[in-house]
């Protein structure tokens, strides 16, 4: 009970490093999201350990090490324990002082590509290599800008492709390009280093999206995306390009079929591949569209990478999860919601992908084609 007797209210993470993990429990109260997005090792989620000590299912034998991001909530939190006889302490920064003490490490480009060609062949490469074949998103000549926004979705798209060129018959060329919205400097140092890390050359450009929307109430992310989206078009135009490529993976597919069907009363997909309206020749592709995001959180895991999360000022005060479960952000309410289907139906991800490619027109009221809507009385 006297192990942070030494640290007091707080710890470094340079000190934490120079006690075994076996000599205390250490908390990351964060949301679960947060959570599953990227933590430090050996750490245990845990939102409600205040109400643990109270139901008394915590073990006042043991010693604590908290943290939440900045280190606020969680000295609080700590504060509270500790009047209550608990020996505990929390990290000093939180979650973002180990991004910045655990930026630098020259052996990773070399592991990760290492790895994908191997460990993660399968589950990683090849699906990858499956969309592109089978949606045929690349062409001789093409040009590509491949978005970075700094998530680990992103960045292992851009391992990836550096790995498709060096062995594809197609000859294609690559432009790592960044958009930078408005990021804080945390997540503006974490994107360049972890591109520096991973061998990957990006061209950062930056904007001010996220002052523009910041204090709009309604569809904030939406205008955001709009945005996002028109900036990147007209960039990598400049740069020569005639295709964006975007993240997106498979559960962001099934996760946009339901929540056009929830909140949008409608019935479409993310599309693997389509042409933009606005910016004559260029097109988007989403190279991911067959990896599940499970397998990606396995590889970042696997190689101990830490990424940005959406990183908006709005996002932060706004979209997280309450201790309910409920949320302000619709996609994460729909993540849940296809999590807690998949506890009874096991195939309830396979099927609702499958359900776009099976549609039938012939049982619709109406559809739209080209803009055009069509009814079923219209033939009947």
């Amino acid at each position: 009970m006297e192990l942070f007797k030494t640290f007091g209210e707080e710890i470094s993470i340079e000190s934490l490093l120079t006690i075994g993990p076996e000599n205390y429990v250490l908390v990351d109260t964060r949301n679960e999201d947060s959570y599953e997005y990227g933590t430090i090792q050996y750490a245990i989620n845990n939102r409600h350990i205040l109400k643990d000590l109270e139901e008394d299912k915590l073990d006042k034998n043991k010693s604590y090490i908290l943290f939440c991001m900045y280190g606020n909530e969680s000295k609080e939190i700590a504060s509270k324990l500790r009047e209550k006889g608990i020996d505990v302490t929390c990290i000093q920064g939180g979650y973002s002082s180990y991004l910045r003490f655990n930026l630098d490490r020259e052996e990773l480009k070399e592991e990760v590509e290492k790895s994908l060609m191997k460990v993660y062949r399968k589950r990683l490469l090849s699906p990858f290599l499956k969309a592109i074949n089978d949606y045929q998103m690349i062409q001789d000549g093409d040009k590509i800008a491949v978005c970075i926004s700094g998530g680990k979705d992103s960045i292992l798209m851009a391992k990836l492709f550096q790995a498709l060129h060096k062995f594809s018959a197609i000859k294609f060329e690559l432009v790592f390009m960044v958009m930078d919205p408005g990021y804080s400097k945390l997540n503006r140092e974490l994107i360049e280093k972890n591109c520096r890390n991973l061998g990957i050359p990006v061209e950062i450009f930056e904007t001010k999206i996220f002052d523009t929307v910041y204090d709009i109430e309604k569809s904030p992310c939406y205008l955001c995306a709009r945005m996002r989206r028109g900036y990147l078009y007209s960039n990598a135009k400049r740069l020569g390009c005639n295709k964006i490529a975007l993240g997106h993976h498979y559960d962001d597919v099934i996760e946009t079929v339901v929540m056009g069907m929830f909140y949008g009363a409608q019935m479409q997909s993310m599309m693997p591949k389509l042409k933009s309206d606005n910016f004559e020749g260029m097109e988007l592709i989403r190279p991911l569209y067959l990896v599940r995001e499970k397998d990606i959180i396995t590889w970042r895991d696997h190689h101990n990478l830490h990424f940005i999360q959406c990183a908006c000022r709005f996002t932060e005060n706004n979209h997280k999860v309450q201790d309910d479960g409920s949320s302000t952000s619709k996609r994460l309410e729909i993540k849940h919601l296809i999590k807690e289907l998949k506890k009874t139906n096991p195939f309830v991800e396979k099927n609702i992908f499958k359900s776009t490619e099976n549609v039938c027109l012939d049982n619709l009221i109406a559809y739209k084609k080209n803009g055009k809507r069509v009814h079923f009385l219209d033939e009947y």
